[in-house]
């Protein structure tokens, strides 16, 4: 069984962006869409794990937990979805599953769960060491803005130590790599980093992942099983999302934290662990105290050391710094030649609000580069919500074609131009009249709005919710 073969019985689309990662990585990922082609290459290959997913059409992950109930060699099972139910959950994980994930997949979780190889029969030579890494190595912070600056600083000032760091901030602002960056800055680096999402799990599932359980504990309990903080033990933890975490297992958790010591689901015995706990939350977490939906008391305990997070909004250049970081990240990954910016784009992305902060960037940096071509990237290569891709001119249609649903006519064009009173207008603006126009005219149906504007009905809603929250009029 080699760690560096993994195999994916899913559509190809699923693990289209994480290639660059395995290319680096040097980990060979083979792909399977039915059950069949799925043992074959387990037989041939004999990957480290395999990856299944629940939604691909005509498999059933239970086929391949089957199968591998009987043979002590086969490879782990990890099941992910992008809608789970507890009760699939449970059921997977009793069959044999060893995790139950929600989409998106991200290398960091595959990486986590990649077993690593082991060393040939009969070699007596003891594994090397890894290196420390240096100070600030590993992870990549990128920021010249002051608001980034201090909580670097503080990040490298309490990273030696084994307080509790609660790291708030608004959802895609590095909330993750932040805690990775306090724990490759300290003396746990060499030791294990494993993190774990609050919300993807329900609880009876949940506390077994965080504290283990013992066989026999409940129904497909056939082994014990460690839970994270004991496999942590010597490193760190991070509870992402802890503001998900229900009300009941808070108290349980508090326990770890003041007393350094777990019981583990079924069992008798009182486990020691010897663990630095990091947090992360992207809700109001004093408002979830005051509505009793948070332990005061595990607010106070995780809270030791507070580290906010500004949004990319209020970082001023390190928009087009992080913009170019990710576009040379992508150039290389892609095999492409290294591109800037035209000047209007460098204005779309200083004046544009970033609501999914430095994720958004990240993703909308990625797109933009497979889209520009030999460049410079354009404010078109952003491909907007709304937007149609030109045509290539030599793809014109021989016969003149009706337009299609959703193409402005010229009298749209002039009541377009009327309304904005001939001024120039940010696209924005452009965006939310042609919307309010559409539903105007649709008598404030959704569906045929979002039609005739060539849009979704869900980014409809999305938009529409979005000049709600800004007191902005929308039938």
């Amino acid at each position: 069984m080699s760690s560096k073969t993994i195999l994916f019985l899913a559509k190809s689309q699923a693990i289209t962006t994480l290639f660059p990662h395995f290319k680096e990585s040097g980990v060979e990922a083979g792909l399977a869409e039915t059950i069949r082609g799925a043992l074959d290459f387990i037989e041939k290959r004999k990957p480290g794990v395999v990856f299944v997913s629940a939604m691909l059409s005509g498999v059933k992950p239970e086929d391949l937990l089957v199968r591998g109930q009987d043979d002590p060699g086969f490879p782990p099972v990890v099941v992910f979805t992008d809608r789970g139910s507890t009760g699939e959950a449970q059921r997977l994980m009793d069959l044999g599953a060893k995790d139950y994930w929600l989409e998106p997949l991200t290398w960091e979780k595959i990486l986590a769960v990649i077993p690593q190889d082991e060393p040939s029969a009969g070699s007596d030579a003891p594994k090397a060491a890894a290196p420390a890494p240096a100070p600030g190595t590993g992870v990549q912070i990128i920021g010249q803005d002051a608001s980034v600056r201090r909580v670097l600083a503080l990040s490298r000032q309490v990273a030696p130590s084994k307080a509790s760091v609660l790291i708030s901030g608004e959802s895609g602002t590095g909330k993750e790599m932040f805690a990775k960056y306090l724990h490759q800055n300290s003396g746990r680096a060499n030791n294990p980093f494993v993190a774990i999402n609050c919300a993807a799990l329900p609880e009876h599932l949940l506390e077994s992942e965080l504290f283990g359980h013992e066989k026999g504990a409940f129904t497909g309990a056939i082994n014990r099983k460690l839970g994270k903080f004991e496999l942590a033990s010597g490193g760190t933890i991070l509870l992402d999302e802890i503001t998900e975490m229900d009300i009941g297992l808070q108290a349980k958790l508090l326990r770890v934290l003041q007393e350094g010591e777990l019981d583990r689901v079924g069992g008798v015995e009182t486990v020691k662990v010897d663990v630095r706990v990091l947090a992360t939350t992207n809700r109001d977490i004093d408002e979830a105290v005051r509505n009793k939906e948070f332990r005061q008391d595990l607010y106070f305990r995780l809270n030791v050391i507070p580290l906010k997070l500004p949004s990319l909004r209020e970082r001023g250049e390190d928009v087009m710094l992080l913009a170019q970081f990710f576009v040379d990240h992508y150039c290389k990954a892609y095999g492409l030649p290294r591109l800037g910016f035209s000047e209007a784009a460098r204005a779309w992305l200083t004046g544009y609000d970033w609501p999914g902060n430095v994720r958004e960037l990240q993703n909308l940096m990625e797109r933009a580069v497979l889209l520009s071509g030999a460049g410079p990237i354009e404010e078109r290569h952003f491909l907007l919500d709304g937007e149609n891709w030109p045509l290539p001119e030599d793809d014109e249609p021989e016969a003149e074609a009706a337009p299609p649903v959703g193409a402005t006519s010229a009298a749209d064009e002039r009541t377009l131009h009327n309304a904005l009173g001939g001024r120039d207008m940010p696209l924005s603006e452009i965006e939310r009249i042609a919307i309010l126009k559409r539903l105007e005219q649709t008598e404030g149906n959704r569906t045929q709005a979002a039609d005739l504007l060539g849009i979704s009905v869900r980014t409809l809603r999305n938009k529409i919710s979005d000049y709600k929250k800004r007191g902005l009029e929308v039938p």
